[in-house]
């Protein structure tokens, strides 16, 4: 169980809380509460992906690493990519480890660990690197990277406007931001669907494969308080990115999100 830390306090003197799903917590507690989340479901948060998106969230993946093209000398930063789906996507696209260097950041230790377990299985002992960091507060210099990635982790930072600060700060002037992540439907009469299949079957299905149904209960919920397509552009603008853009994919079901360090 995670104890309530104390309150925060912002500039303003007001107490500060934040969304954990449909719940507001206490600021301070929301990392250790969503830190316990993927603790719990590490292990299987590949296979879940695979099994509650029917495979679709590699086709998203695909266009996420499409859109970022890559090219080799390139350093980049995956943040919340604790697994390595998509830094080990960056370095095939690169034909190699030795193409390019990637970081992966993550502020869970259990889902870096998975992300190791999974380089070392494939044999990928240079070209990237494993870092415990947090996406509000990273730890590293300006202006270090190419191109920052962050694919279904940006709901889950207590301060979205502090993440997207820090991204802009450790990108290269000239440097790319692209965000892929669960969005606001666009197709008419299918958000039924799709709410119903949330709430009803994500659930039972973390159950029956993670052991775990409050983590996916939170999933569904975290994505409806995730600003829309249009709101997060407002925020990267404010943020100090350029050239912002979004596109759509499967009717809005996630969308990829596109700035520049200007």
């Amino acid at each position: 169980m995670v104890r309530p830390a104390m309150t925060m306090r912002s500039d303003t003197g007001k107490d500060e809380t934040a969304d954990f799903g449909f719940r507001r917590v206490e600021a301070r507690a929301k990392a250790g509460l969503v830190r316990q989340v993927f603790d719990s479901v590490a292990p299987k948060y590949d296979l879940m992906n695979d099994l509650m998106s029917a495979g679709i969230h590699r086709l998203w993946k695909t266009a996420l690493i499409d859109a970022l093209a890559p090219r080799p000398g390139q350093c980049f930063v995956d943040v919340a990519g604790g697994t390595g789906d998509i830094a080990l996507r960056i370095l095939a696209r690169l034909k190699g480890a030795t193409a390019g260097t990637v970081t992966v950041c993550d502020i869970n230790a259990e889902m870096l660990k998975v992300g190791r377990d999974r380089a070392i299985d494939r044999s990928l002992l240079t070209g990237v690197a494993w870092t415990c960091g947090d996406a509000e507060a990273l730890p590293f210099p300006d202006g270090g990277f190419d191109a920052y990635t962050i694919a279904f982790g940006l709901r889950n930072v207590t301060r979205i406007e502090r993440a997207l600060r820090e991204a802009r700060r450790v990108l290269k002037p000239g440097g790319r931001f692209l965000c892929l992540e669960f969005s606001r439907m666009v197709v008419p009469g299918l958000d039924r669907v799709y709410n119903a299949y949330s709430f009803a079957v994500l659930p039972a299905l973390g159950q029956f494969v993670a052991g775990d149904r409050e983590a996916y209960r939170y999933l569904a919920e975290s994505i409806r308080k995730f600003p829309d397509q249009e709101s997060l552009c407002e925020k990267m603008r404010a943020a100090g990115f350029g050239q912002v853009s979004y596109r759509n994919l499967s009717g809005g079901i996630a969308a990829l999100h596109s700035g520049w360090r200007i």
